[in-house]
């Protein structure tokens, strides 16, 4: 079965992150794209013509839905700002592998740009460039099978457990 582009997530982490951080989910992602470039060598000589591969690049960019507060987003926020590095795993969580885990590419970036689109009848949208240090390499990652609603704190909730509204709920201490 073909995979879709909706169960393609981006996980982030800036690279000041403390050993044992998780990665962070990018709130309201919409789109991403990864881009894998292979660049030819093409000489002409006496006898002919002569190519080869050259240099490789890659790049993911991202689309999302601008959210104060989102920990994912100001993870690019802050590597932007302080021109760090930052990592990112483009997982696949359309299916578990073999071994129990969803496959996945990780990565090295920077971030080339963040391009705010801020229509008067819209959600402000966020375009990011992340070229990527040297290459990415695949590997698999070890998720819980609800990872986007637990990262997106879509969790289930006792009559009584929180007040709020989703955006702003808060779990009440109780006292006994």
């Amino acid at each position: 079965m073909p995979n879709t582009g909706k169960k393609i997530v981006y996980l982030v982490q800036a690279s000041s992150a403390p050993v044992g951080s998780k990665g962070l989910l990018v709130a309201h992602q919409t789109e991403g794209t990864w881009t894998r470039e292979q660049e030819m060598v093409d000489e002409q000589t006496k006898t002919g013509r002569i190519v080869g591969y050259g240099s490789k690049s890659e790049t993911f960019e991202l689309t999302f839905y601008e959210e104060d507060g989102d920990d994912g987003q100001k993870a690019l926020e802050w590597t932007y700002d302080n021109e760090s590095e930052l990592k990112v795993w483009r997982v696949n969580l359309n299916q578990k592998n073999a071994n129990g885990k969803y496959n996945a590419r990780f990565g090295y970036t920077i971030i080339e740009n963040l391009e705010s689109s801020e229509p008067a009848d819209g959600f402000v949208e966020i375009n990011t460039s992340l070229p990527v240090l040297v290459r990415t390499v695949p590997g698999e990652l070890e998720l819980p099978d609800n990872f986007v609603e637990t990262a997106l704190n879509i969790l289930w909730e006792n009559p009584g457990d929180t007040t709020g509204g989703f955006n702003n709920r808060k779990k009440e201490k109780k006292t006994t």
